[in-house]
This record gives structure tokens, C-alpha cells and sequence, in this order.
């Protein structure tokens, strides 16, 4: 998935859970722990394979935060872009509600 993927679900689950629960910043909570629970899982995987042997018993507990396996920026905008989109829409929404 592209960024504008990524930023296009993450409102989508957003939208879903404002018109669900009535509040835009659960929406901007639960899309942004999917996005930064996915890429924990994706780190997991490349440290397992790059350092663990193939094995997740060899895999600490601080593998997936170990910078050596984020070298590419993408699999960092994967999910700060929904954390930045769904937050931003949560702020100006409660602003526009607080006028």
C-alpha cells in the first residue's frame, strides 16, 4: 500500500468509528494503533529474518524498535502519514465544535 493508501484507509476507519462512537479522536486512536501495530509486525518479521536467524525465539523483546531494520523512509511514513491525517482531522473538528 502507497501513503495515500495508508492516509485513505486510516479516515475511512476514522469516519467508521466518529459515526459509531461520536468522537473523532477514538477514530484518530484505533486507525493509528492499526498502522503503528502493522509496521511493529512488518519490523518483527525483518529483524527475525536479518538478525534472528529465522527463529522469533531468537528475537529480543526491543527487535522491532531496533533502527537497523526502519532503513527505508517509507516504512516510516507508513505510519506516521494516518497518525499525522487522522490526528490533524480530530484537532480541526474539535476546534469547529468548540466555536
Amino acid at each position: 500500500m502507497t501513503l495515500l493508501q495508508h492516509a485513505f484507509l486510516a479516515i475511512l476507519i476514522q469516519l467508521v468509528l466518529r459515526l459509531a462512537a461520536g468522537n473523532w479522536w477514538s477514530g484518530a486512536a484505533v486507525a493509528s494503533a492499526y498502522f503503528v501495530g502493522r509496521e511493529v509486525a512488518q519490523a518483527e518479521y525483518r529483524w527475525i529474518e536479518w538478525f534472528g536467524g529465522g527463529l522469533r525465539a531468537n528475537m529480543p523483546w526491543w527487535g522491532p524498535f531496533d533502527l537497523r531494520v526502519w532503513p527505508k523512509l517509507d516504512q516510516w511514513m507508513d505510519w506516521i502519514g494516518p497518525i499525522v491525517v487522522t490526528c490533524s482531522i480530530a484537532a480541526v473538528m474539535a476546534a469547529r465544535r468548540r466555536r
